[in-house]
């Protein structure tokens, strides 16, 4: 029996980093080692005493079945705990505060409990890619913001048509941005956190990255600037390379938790328990995080470092994983991502065509992007190749 699967599923193109995971595998087949910049899947382990939180937690919670759907108790308290110390905000834990089986799957489902088919999503581009799906399957429109350099990579809310605005449901920012890793001033958050009200729009603020920083200043929180119509989605994926547990939250406006909340329970069964308990220990704990941002700015000065002597223009992050490196003059991000898979260099990257939508005439196509995760001896020897070899 030949099943043809859904219109939706046939009109998604290839998720960029599974095609960046089978072509690892192809060039693995043919007897390479590249090294692996594409996804951003840390390899430092989870820290130790997270580890054995979680050992523990599967004792403890041998005969617990089904775990909340919004998190224990427990964990909702020390979300909120965190959130205070970091950001100074008080959330109360039993209506602001929901688990998340981490952020992708919340922010992929997030538009079904917002959105009726034909309402409009504002997206940043390039940006992460279950913002478009995750508003596709709801059957929204998506709308794209384009990040240009000379902007600092921020959408320009002067350019929304009113027409759009007045139709937008979600608008979507990432904070401190994934790829270009830019981070929003306060003065932004406000103007952003206005145009949303002023427009009746869900300001969504995915802060997965905001422990990866490399200034002085840490990035500030959408919620310290209100929670009126403000949702923020948040992951231990990052700051604790804890991607393969799985746990993350969503947080601020009651009402709009709580139609995350309720959508949830028709979607899964709630985070493991024992997870959980790895996630108390992660959020006690700031020395593994302290740690992680040391290993990832000596990545990031390897590498900036080496594409600057290389005669690439300078592309320096200020916070997340990632680098978002601009090519060499007349050289499309595809053609630049080709140049580093060959020998010597024989790094894969993520083209910057497969996570944004700007043509190459707007002028911010020709980039690649790096995750910053494999072992700093395998980014000492990229950083050497591309500093030798030159474009």
């Amino acid at each position: 029996m030949k099943i043809a699967g859904s219109r939706r599923l046939h009109e998604l193109s290839a998720y960029a980093f599974a095609a960046i995971d089978e072509r690892v595998a192809q060039l693995r087949r043919q007897g390479l080692s590249p090294v692996d910049f594409g996804v951003g899947d840390p390899t430092i382990p989870i820290p130790e005493a997270v580890r054995a939180a979680i050992c523990r937690g599967v004792e403890r919670h041998k005969s617990a079945g089904y775990p909340p759907y919004n998190g224990s108790a427990e964990f909702r308290r020390a979300v909120a705990s965190w959130t205070k110390r970091r950001f100074g905000v008080e959330l109360d834990p039993d209506q602001e505060i929901c688990s998340t089986i981490g952020s992708k799957e919340a922010i992929f489902n997030f538009p079904e409990a917002i959105l009726d088919p034909g309402d409009v999503v504002l997206l940043p581009d390039p940006g992460y890619p279950p913002y478009e799906r995750g508003t596709l399957f709801a059957e929204g429109r998506p709308h794209f913001l384009p990040l240009r350099a000379e902007r600092g990579f921020l959408p320009d809310l002067d350019s929304v048509p009113a027409e759009i605005a007045a139709r937008a449901k979600i608008f979507w920012l990432t904070h401190p941005n994934s790829p270009a890793g830019r981070v929003a001033p306060p003065s932004y958050l406000e103007e952003w956190l206005a145009f949303c009200r002023e427009h009746s729009i869900i300001a969504a603020s995915d802060e997965a990255y905001s422990e990866i920083y490399f200034g002085p200043e840490a990035p500030h929180s959408a919620l310290e600037y209100g929670r009126d119509g403000v949702v923020v989605f948040q992951s231990l994926s990052k700051r604790s390379a804890m991607t393969g547990c799985r746990v993350g939250w969503v947080a601020g406006d009651r009402g709009i938790v709580s139609l995350f909340r309720k959508l949830k329970t028709n979607i899964d069964s709630g985070t493991p328990l024992f997870i959980q308990d790895g996630a108390l220990a992660a959020l006690e704990d700031e020395s593994h995080v302290a740690q992680m941002r040391a290993e990832y700015r000596a990545k990031r000065d390897l590498l900036v470092d080496a594409f600057a002597r290389a005669g690439c223009p300078r592309s320096e992050p200020e916070a997340t994983i990632y680098i978002w490196q601009r090519a060499p003059k007349g050289m499309s991000g595809i053609e630049f991502a080709q140049r580093l898979l060959e020998p010597p260099i024989a790094a894969v990257t993520l083209p910057g065509e497969a996570v944004s939508r700007l043509p190459a005439s707007a002028g911010d196509a020709g980039y690649v992007r790096l995750a910053l995760v494999p072992p700093l001896a395998e980014c000492q020897r990229v950083a050497r190749a591309i500093a030798e070899g030159g474009f």
